[in-house]
């Protein structure tokens, strides 16, 4: 497993780019670590408080996740698991008596399938979904996933977020701002995390924040786990989650690969498989499903701190705080407003990820077989396109993802059959990495 080297002499200059093997001086990287779990926080809390399902356990599953992830990746990826919104839909209908046994259930069956695809990748290669997911449609299904995010950063139908508090928001967001353009160094890679604590003192003076709920939680506490209850019955609400977890971790795996330069893709199997196996002990113990986070790719976009050892900090301090239910009600006290000023920056950051993939590898939008795919794909994840056939709903990410990727391979057979393909539609995804090469620009 790789092991960490020091980064120069443990600062961060400005312009320094910190490979996943390397990390800053450990007061720092604790810095850098607590603003990943900033990053995760919003989102990941608001699975459970949508489902009904414990804060608690989700958070621990959600930092045991992420451990095991860098385990299993041999240390290489950095990655932070959090509760995975494509599940929401499923456990809403699988829970609707109120148990939410057969979700979990439902969880872990998808947790499972997810590492069988993972395992599979890792032994016969990842040939087939480059094939699948070339480029372009990478590139598109992480740009839907991050602008799907705009109405949670907005928040106008359900009350929260920018709109729940305009004035809270535009403070954040402006503090986010000035501090990434006034600040050298580790201030400035702070920013998000510092724009949050700004923005929460100004929630504070305009009375924006209850905490009666915090001073009647406990200091100490076990998460509340929950064993799954089997019935097959709910397992068609879940396959279609699969997809979206493999669009997902693949599209994580191709933004790292794109951001640290590097050439990640023997490291796609281990992703899938470790973030089946998160899955699955999510499933069986009571936590919410989990997923490479894009917020945290927001951050190692920001900071251009990739080191692992952030991964590791972040995912101990979520296990240390799902035992203290204290924290958990205090952070629930977070503003709408202030997680829906960090999350317009974040979100608008994965999506335009997404746009650096088709441009450096120089996908054609002259060709239409590449552009109406896209096009309609990210039309449809923005918009939030949702469907129910039967019990199952499918949502923006999901409809989204299958569309693009069913019109692109079916506009390319026939283009190909009647003459008309313009050629190949991009280049190969990542070029080899030097080791300790700076980010291409």
């Amino acid at each position: 497993m790789a092991l960490w080297t020091l980064h120069g002499n443990g600062t961060l200059e400005t312009g320094a780019v910190v490979a996943p093997e390397e990390r800053l001086g450990w007061g720092k990287m604790f810095g850098l670590g607590a603003q990943h779990v900033v990053a995760m926080f919003g989102a990941t809390f608001l699975v459970p408080l949508i489902t009904g399902f414990p804060i608690p356990a989700t958070l621990f599953f959600s930092g045991l996740g992420t451990i095991l992830f860098l385990l299993i990746t041999g240390n290489k990826l950095p990655s932070y698991l959090g509760s995975s919104f494509a599940f929401i839909a499923p456990v809403m209908a699988s829970k609707a008596d109120g148990d939410i046994g057969k979700a979990l259930f439902g969880i872990m069956i998808t947790g499972i399938l997810l590492a069988i695809v993972g395992a599979v990748v890792h032994v016969a290669g990842s040939k087939w979904i480059d094939a699948l997911m070339p480029p372009v449609m990478t590139g598109t299904i992480v740009m839907l996933i991050g602008f799907n995010l705009a109405g949670a950063a907005w928040g106008k139908a359900n009350n929260s977020g920018f709109w729940a508090a305009p004035v809270t928001g535009w403070i954040t967001l402006i503090s986010i701002v000035l501090i990434t353009v006034l600040f050298h160094g580790l201030i400035g890679r702070l920013s998000i995390l510092l724009g949050v604590l700004v923005g929460y003192i100004a929630a504070l003076f305009q009375g924006q924040v209850d905490f009666a709920q915090v001073g009647a939680a406990g200091w100490f506490g076990l998460p509340a786990f929950q064993l799954p209850t089997p019935d097959f019955n709910v397992t068609a609400l879940f396959l279609p989650v699969v997809l979206v977890l493999i669009a997902e971790n693949v599209g994580h795996v191709k933004s790292v690969a794109l951001m640290t330069n590097r050439n990640l893709d023997k490291s796609m199997g281990k992703a899938l498989l470790a973030d089946g196996v998160a899955t699955t002990l999510a499933g069986l113990g009571g936590g919410s499903g989990t997923t490479t986070y894009a917020e945290n790719i927001g951050v190692m976009a920001a900071t251009k701190v990739y080191s692992t050892a952030l991964y590791w900090i972040a995912g101990g301090i979520a296990i240390l705080l799902s035992f203290i239910p204290k924290f958990g009600q205090a952070i629930a006290t977070i503003p709408a407003g202030v997680i829906g000023a960090a999350g317009t920056v974040l979100y608008g950051m994965i999506g335009l990820l997404g746009a650096r993939i088709w441009i450096e590898n120089k996908v054609s939008f002259t060709n239409p077989v590449n552009l109406i795919p896209a096009a309609v794909g990210l039309i449809m994840g923005i918009a939030d396109f949702t469907f129910t056939i039967g019990d199952m709903t499918f949502g923006g990410v999901t409809v989204g993802t299958i569309t693009a990727l069913v019109l692109y391979h079916g506009m390319k057979a026939i283009a190909k059959v009647r003459g008309t393909h313009p050629g190949e539609e991009s280049t190969a995804i990542v070029a080899e990495f030097e080791p300790h090469a700076e980010e291409r620009s």
